[in-house]
């Protein structure tokens, strides 16, 4: 996929991340896990095509960074913010399930999904900026 597909995938994911707080958290969990996955992958996506580290078809599966051999398999090379974005990446993926297929979670632990994953955008904003 070309980067702005990506781009455009990340900002839909991106606002209706957003429509999910004006909504309510405890309400979109699911929404809310599904679409933090979708554009931490997104991100990275765009990361790796921008330094020429993964080709257009390239294509990276969320599962990969539940494990921790996937990952070092998969990744094995070096990228900017690698390891930042690795481990953010990771603890979205930790909850992604079981924010979309498990039993409702309380306020605080979907907060703490949410807040990782500014954390990750703020990473990969800083990120492009180095690149570009």
């Amino acid at each position: 996929m070309k980067i702005e597909s990506h781009e455009e995938k990340l900002r839909e994911s991106i606002e209706v991340i957003k429509e999910s707080i004006r909504i309510g958290i405890l309400e979109r969990q699911r929404t809310i896990g599904f679409n933090a996955s979708a554009a931490a992958i997104d991100m990275l996506e765009i990361i790796l095509h921008e330094t020429k580290h993964i080709s257009p078809g390239f294509i990276i599966k969320h599962e990969w960074f539940n494990s921790k051999n996937k990952i070092k398999d998969k990744f094995g090379f070096d990228f900017p913010g690698k390891n930042k974005l690795i481990h953010l990446i990771s603890k979205i993926e930790s909850e992604r399930n079981k924010l979309c297929y498990g039993r409702p979670r309380n306020k605080t632990e979907i907060q703490e999904v949410l807040d990782v994953f500014n954390k990750l955008k703020k990473e990969f904003e800083y990120i492009r900026q180095r690149v570009n």
